[in-house]
């Protein structure tokens, strides 16, 4: 089965940032397997961790994803390590990190780090947190405690040849990007051989993002979140990312079918609108779609293929 989960709304523009954490609580009543926050330093958002923790406050099934995490531009890897830690052991071992180098220049001039190597840059991050995750990093007091119960799943994010192999050498999966089924079902190929070429067991986790929007105005909606969040119809990303946004049944039923064709076991749809009544609207249409909800909404099993 693929399960289906939703993002928090901490991306939008004129959220009501008190509403995060009814949203995360409604999205759990209501039958979604996970919860996402999305990643930005010079944007209006709510900085994901911190969206994560309120809502691992009033949740206790959902899973709590980042997708993703921009670590490129975050200095400290030790505190980056501690923070997920923290989040995964508050809820109850929930978390899946889902990281990525983040691809938004400013973000990287603002917080005085380069552009250049970091590549290499990510993989020592990786390498910190495990050594922090494992009871390898101390200081006077000794060495902080090996996380009792495990560390967070670790997914990694990005399109190239680069991105694919470090999922084989350092993740548990792969995290696809919120447009272009080409791009997904390549991607799902690639991160499978370089997972084989590695001698990994089993098959790496892979989860999608699609962004929605729900209800009469769920068009003008989309299109003022997608203009803010990638730029307007100029920019290079706005036609791709747009035209997978789910704001009808008939899109919503070929796409999430087309996504567990391709392999996907997870899919975050990702919310243009910030009003509460988006996370009911959004499972109503998803039963009306032919979504199981038995745990948590669910693709069939049908509509996959191996």
């Amino acid at each position: 089965m693929v399960k289906i989960g939703i993002g928090l709304p901490v991306a939008v523009p004129g959220r009501a940032v008190e509403e995060t954490a009814q949203w995360a609580a409604d999205s759990e009543r209501l039958g979604f397997s996970s919860l996402g926050s999305i990643d930005r330093l010079v944007y209006d958002n709510v900085e994901p961790l911190i969206a994560l923790a309120a809502a691992a406050a009033v949740t206790k099934r959902v899973e709590l994803f980042t997708t993703v995490l921009n670590v490129g531009w975050r200095n400290n890897s030790v505190l980056l390590a501690k923070q997920l830690a923290s989040i995964d052991q508050i809820s109850g071992g929930r978390l899946t990190a889902g990281l990525a180098l983040g691809a938004w220049p400013q973000d990287y001039e603002i917080s005085g780090v380069s552009l250049a190597g970091r590549g290499k840059a990510f993989d020592d991050v990786l390498a910190t947190m495990r050594r922090v995750w494992d009871g390898q990093v101390g200081g006077v007091s000794g060495p902080m405690p090996k996380l009792p119960d495990g560390r967070p799943g670790v997914l990694i994010g990005g399109f190239v040849p680069a991105a694919y192999a470090r999922v084989a050498r350092a993740g548990d999966g792969w995290v696809a990007p919120s447009f272009n089924n080409d791009i997904l079902v390549s991607g799902i190929q690639a991160v499978r051989a370089e997972w084989a070429r590695a001698g990994r067991p089993g098959k790496p986790r892979v989860i999608a993002e699609r962004y929605f929007c729900c209800g009469p105005d769920a068009e003008a909606n989309t299109d003022r979140y997608i203009s803010a969040y990638y730029g307007d119809a100029s920019s290079e990303y706005f036609d791709l990312v747009r035209a997978d946004a789910l704001t009808d049944d008939e899109h919503l039923r070929s796409e999430l079918t087309r996504l567990a064709v391709a392999g996907c076991g997870d899919v975050v749809l990702l919310p243009c609108a910030s009003s509460l009544n988006q996370v009911r609207l959004l499972a109503e249409a998803l039963l009306r779609v032919g979504a199981h909800h038995g745990t948590g909404f669910e693709i069939p099993q049908s509509a996959q293929t191996s």
